[in-house]
């Protein structure tokens, strides 16, 4: 490639330093944009070359062009003419040459250069002999780090330039052909000299080849021993592990490898007095590479093992040996894997005889992660920080704790939950015997062993069922008598959080415990008054018929403590209290509903005149937090009253509308009470569905004068819940009802438009997606009136005018409504509410309204194919490019050539220079034999193709897409 001047250079290396440098930010955007224009630019294959080339250039700039030319010849192969791919190659292997010591990096991005042109240069046939010889019998390691790399960037070809077909028959020259060759060639260098041998390069390429070579042909060789005594050298261990553990990935399919397996299983257990060696050295990445190995074997052999549980008793048996001898708890997580899958086989009846001999191993499990369960002792004498200040490693173990409690729920399942809680249920014993003498209250020795095995009864609370009449009988009773030790405390409240199922079925035991969590809002510490508030949840929730006739001292109560709680609690202990109050009689609810609520209301009304002055937000958000708990009653209290009769809870709703009306007026510029409101409002209409009739015409009055003046997306949210209750064909709603809330929904979206002609769609992103959700549902069940309302067309055009969004929540909202809307012109739409006489058969959608999508589409067909590709090919979030190819496949399917009249000339309006001379004519061309054959979809996959190929080649002009540039929405109904 021709050198380039230093003058030439420097705008690049200028821009590196910027970005290298302590610059301001806008300084580092210019480089970065200036550095992302040269990468795609045609002049970047030859300043790339002179900055691999000058002695003066730096590490980093030398990286920075390895790097850009990788991906040139990645994406844009095509800027060069095919004659001189030849002279690219032996620049590329030139540059190699010069590289092959390092540094390393550079070494490694020059490799992926030549492995993604061997893959598109066809007419290159001998490739590993021509890189061999280039390269020298001296560039060992560079010749080893190309052949590492080159399968792997064969199987990632579907980033490369090439049809199927193409790419199929490179795999094959390249991959199938060369793998006895390359077998041979590993063994002879690992021959070559014990330097050879332990090289890790040696075992990367190993590894990667594994893709093409079986593992038999590995494991048969001499390699395989040079992998095995790779294990004993320090530099190779870890390279060495990573390659038979890919060996051992390979034989998952145990019924193909039974003889492989058989040849690896006893050169695997010969490893196991290394378990000792390494735990007691305090090498722990050693300790873990081991543990990985036995962990990985497992897994992949699970179906042996419990097919024949004799011969592979001691693999397992090494398992468990590293769980027990990981002092640091570093290790054992890479085997929580195999626990589950191991759990999974011998669970079934299948292989019953393995569980009964595998039971002692569990046994010891659940007593090896209790035991890692405990927290670490103090090193001095403050017991408060346990971790030397290192928060990020107390974090740790406590997310490690919930993993743990994960496998001794897979104990559970293996020698039954009674022997597991069995174990945990003796240590509380045990502890309480040598040392619930010793607790006072500012000391509780040894207070670790007697945390462990009450988180361990937490964790495995999920797996007891309500009949247990063993263990708990006899811990739960222990538990309340625990020392009061925060973390102990903490703790006990949690587990007997996870027993209130129990506890419904043998009511003698819910007294102390309910004490026992009471006072436990009493606690010094946040944590234990936070565990105290959940807890009360559940015992709300599951024993409510025991404590129904309690419900007027729990007003009490209730009461004395919800101020003091931070808001998360207050909505636990609302709950508790919600669940009790939907257990009481029918007479009783309106009079218990009110009870509770008033005086939140009083509290809500007080902070809401704060509000109305006051500087900061503090008490808006109060204000919140208390709708938030009247909407926990109404989500809870749900009495079953027939249809004819009164609903005590709606005639409670109906007296604090009014209330929330009045707040939902005085605070239109909260978002956060205006949620809150619209929430509660949602709530009424769930939870007590059509018995909320009456409140009906206020609610929607409500509704639509609140998303007016407020322009909140909420609104449209509760909307929704109203339009779903009250659809056309809903039991106990006539159709003069059904047609109202039509004509609601209609005088919502009319209001959309509105606020969508005043302000752009950047300045309307949750309300966008609220609304595009709402078309959904109104979609599903009214589409019959809104697919041939006027209004109809207007909304096409709004969500156009949305496709210029670049967050995700509105964009997919939109792209869903678009395809769901679009398949209304097929027989079959995505989403129907159609009367169905017919059984099972699927109804057909009436010729009218597919005709009248396709009417709608005809008339915007063109600008919204527009939007769609400038969206895939600049500007749509990764997540939303299935969405909207989803959107051009139901373009085609409805109206196929005029779809391909649109996407022609969408392409014809790319910017001058951003697509490849004949790539347009390419595209259409396969479109058009694609559109003709009616296969659709492989169109989307061409579309799907070519818009990432443009991606990644262009970034959008800074002057703005010229003709498809967005237009603005405009409406003025």
């Amino acid at each position: 490639m021709a050198s380039e001047s230093a003058d030439g250079l420097e705008p690049i290396l200028t821009a590196l330093n910027t970005m290298q440098a302590n610059a301001e930010r806008t300084q580092k955007s210019q480089a970065h944009g200036y550095l992302e224009r040269f990468q795609k630019s045609p002049e970047a294959w030859s300043k790339t070359h002179s900055l691999l080339s000058s002695p003066t250039t730096t590490t980093e700039a030398k990286l920075f062009a390895a790097t850009t030319l990788k991906g040139k010849i990645t994406y844009d192969l095509d800027q060069l003419p095919r004659d001189s791919l030849p002279s690219l190659r032996d620049s590329i292997l030139n540059l190699l040459i010069s590289f092959r010591e390092g540094p390393r990096p550079i070494r490694t991005q020059l490799c992926v250069c030549l492995a993604n042109l061997a893959i598109q240069m066809l007419e290159w046939k001998n490739v590993l002999g021509q890189v061999g010889s280039t390269l020298g019998s001296g560039a060992g390691d560079c010749v080893l780090e190309f052949l590492r790399i080159l399968p792997e960037e064969v199987t990632e070809g579907r980033k490369i330039n090439l049809t199927e077909e193409e790419l199929t028959s490179r795999t094959k020259d390249l991959l199938e052909d060369n793998a006895p060759q390359v077998l041979t060639l590993l063994i002879q260098y690992s021959r070559a000299s014990a330097a050879a041998a332990s090289n890790p390069r040696l075992f990367e390429c190993i590894s990667s080849w594994l893709r093409e070579i079986p593992a038999a042909g590995v494991v048969n060789s001499p390699l395989f021993d040079t992998i095995i005594n790779g294990l004993s050298n320090d530099s190779s261990f870890e390279a060495a592990v990573d390659c038979l553990c890919t060996i051992l990935r390979d034989t998952r399919e145990v019924d193909e490898c039974v003889d492989i397996i058989r040849a690896i299983y006893p050169r695997i257990l010969s490893l196991r007095p290394k378990i000792a060696e390494f735990a007691n050295s305090g090498d722990l990445e050693t300790y873990k590479g081991l543990t990985r190995i036995f962990a990985e074997a497992g897994e992949a052999w699970v179906v042996m093992i419990a097919r024949f549980p004799a011969d592979f008793r001691g693999l397992v048996e090494s398992i468990l040996e590293c769980c027990g001898r990981d002092q640091d708890r570093d290790a054992i997580a890479l085997t929580f894997l195999f626990w589950y899958e191991f759990k999974q086989i011998i669970t079934l009846d299948k292989y019953k005889d393995a569980r009964l001999q595998y039971g002692d191993i569990f046994s010891k499990l659940v007593d090896v992660m209790i035991k890692h369960l405990e927290y670490p002792k103090p090193v001095g004498a403050d017991e408060a920080d346990l971790f030397d200040g290192d928060r990020e490693q107390e974090e740790k173990f406590r997310e490690f704790r919930h993993q743990m409690g994960d496998v001794l729920k897979d104990c559970c399942d293996v020698i039954t939950v009674t022997e597991c809680l069995g174990k945990a249920f003796e240590l509380i014993k045990a502890w309480i015997n040598s040392y619930g003498s010793q607790a006072t209250s500012t000391s509780v020795p040894l207070w670790q062993e007697l945390e462990a095995p009450l988180f361990s009864m937490r964790a495995m609370g999920r797996m007891v069922s309500p009949e247990e009449s063993v263990v708990l009988r006899q811990v739960i009773p222990l538990i309340v008598q625990i020392p009061d030790h925060e973390k102990l405390r903490f703790q006990a409240i949690m587990a007997l959080a996870r027993y209130t199922d129990w506890t419904a079925q043998h009511p003698e035991f819910l007294q102390p415990q309910l004490n026992f969590v009471i006072a436990g809002f009493s606690h010094g510490s946040k944590e234990v008054v936070r565990a105290a508030a959940l807890a009360f949840k559940f015992f709300g929730t599951d024993c409510r018929k025991l404590l129904e006739k309690h419900v007027t001292e729990l007003h009490s109560f209730y009461e004395s403590i919800l101020d003091s709680l931070p808001p998360v609690s207050q909505e636990e202990i609302t709950e508790g209290v919600a669940c009790i109050i939907s257990a009481q009689e029918l007479s009783k609810v309106y009079d218990t509903f009110k009870l509770y609520c008033d005086p939140i209301i009083k509290r809500m009304m007080s902070r809401a005149n704060e509000a109305r002055t006051a500087q900061d937000d503090a008490p808006r958000l109060a204000v919140a937090d208390y709708l938030q708990l009247l909407t926990i009653f109404v989500q809870n209290i749900q009495p079953y009253v027939s249809p004819q009769d009164e609903n005590p809870a709606v005639k409670y709703c109906q007296e604090i509308l009014p209330v929330l009306s009045a707040i939902a007026e005085n605070f239109t510029n909260s978002t956060p009470i205006l949620e809150r409101v619209c929430r509660c409002w949602r709530y009424m209409v769930l939870s007590y569905r059509t018995a909320i009739l009456p409140l009906l015409p206020e609610l929607a009055q409500q509704l639509a004068s609140g998303f007016e003046n407020s322009r909140q997306g909420c609104f449209l949210w509760a909307t929704d819940s109203v339009l779903r209750e009250f659809a056309v064909g809903a039991e106990f709603v006539d159709a003069a009802t059904s047609q109202a809330i039509y004509n609601f929904f209609e005088q919502q979206a009319l209001a959309f438009l509105r606020i969508m002609n005043d302000l752009p769609p950047e300045d309307l992103p949750d309300v966008i997606e609220d609304f595009f959700r709402l078309l959904i549902d109104a979609l599903i069940y009214y589409h019959q009136q809104l697919l041939v309302s006027p209004v109809c067309q207007h909304i096409l055009s709004a969500s156009l005018s949305a496709l210029t969004l670049q967050q995700d929540a509105p964009l997919t909202a939109t792209l869903h409504y678009l395809r769901d809307l679009l398949s209304y012109g097929t027989d079959h739409p995505n989403s129907s509410n159609f009367d169905n006489d017919h059984g099972s058969q699927t109804p057909r959608n009436p010729p009218q309204l597919q005709q009248a999508v396709r009417q709608l589409v005809a008339a915007q067909g063109e600008p919204l194919v527009q939007r769609i590709m400038t969206g895939m090919m600049f500007s749509f979030p990764r997540d939303c490019l299935q969405d909207a190819s989803g959107v051009l496949l139901a373009l085609f399917e409805i109206l196929p050539q005029e779809t391909t009249v649109w996407l022609k000339g969408t392409i014809r309006m790319l910017p001058v220079g951003s697509i490849r001379v004949g790539e347009a004519d390419r595209l259409m061309n396969a479109v058009g034999t694609k559109v003709q054959g009616g296969d659709f979809r492989k169109v989307r996959v061409l579309l799907q193709d070519f818009t990432t190929s443009y991606r990644r080649r262009n970034v959008a002009p800074r002057e703005g897409l010229g003709r498809l540039e967005a237009t603005r929405f405009r409406f003025s109904g």
